[in-house]
């Protein structure tokens, strides 16, 4: 993160020590299981919000490896390779930061993505909304483009892929818009977490 790289493995450098350290980047990052299973590289917090906040403006492939590289460490072994299905913005100029955590997951771990999901109708930015106006928000704001093809669906894990998890609403209308059509949703990753005091409070 500093550009003092260590030497990569997978094709992709994970963050010297004085970097986790400052972005708080612990071993295995971060894990949960609500409002549904979730993997992230750290907490959406301090020196992390800032530099993802960055990134949203100016995409760094390499940034963004290291820290899919951190999140990765903590992933579990499936059966069969997850396959990504990245959140669709409903803006021209989306958030570029999904498609570079799929990009970067199919380099280093060879997951497959598969672009299922699509926006049926506009949204309200959520910044500023509470949780329960974030639910209602995202209800219904997707579209899956298709249902699992022959032997697809079965073993085959999807994680939902998105920079930021906060109160779990987009997540959730996602995983439920691939369930229903016969998807197997095993959880989350993104590159960070909003603290629970801030996932109560608001942003």
């Amino acid at each position: 993160m500093c550009r003092g790289l260590q030497p990569p493995h997978h094709g992709s450098a994970a963050p010297c020590p004085d970097c986790r350290s400052q972005l708080s980047l612990s071993a295995g990052g971060q894990r949960g299981n609500e409002p549904l299973l979730w993997w992230a590289a750290g907490s959406y917090d301090g020196e992390l919000r800032r530099l993802l906040l960055g990134l949203r403006q100016r995409p760094e492939d390499a940034r963004v490896g290291a820290l899919v590289r951190v999140m990765a460490e903590g992933l579990p072994q499936w059966r069969r390779r997850p396959l990504l299905v990245p959140v669709p913005s409903w803006k021209r100029r989306g958030n570029p930061l999904p498609a570079l955590v799929c990009r970067q997951l199919v380099r280093q771990l060879g997951y497959r993505r598969d672009d299922l999901l699509e926006r049926s109708r506009p949204v309200l930015g959520q910044h500023q909304l509470k949780r329960a106006l974030r639910l209602a928000n995202q209800e219904g704001a997707f579209r899956c483009r298709r249902g699992p093809r022959l032997g697809e669906a079965t073993g085959r894990p999807v994680l939902i892929v998105d920079d930021i998890l906060t109160s779990g609403a987009t997540g959730c209308n996602a995983a439920l818009t691939l369930e229903t059509l016969g998807w197997q949703v095993v959880g989350m990753v993104c590159l960070a977490r909003t603290p629970r005091a801030r996932t109560r409070s608001g942003p």
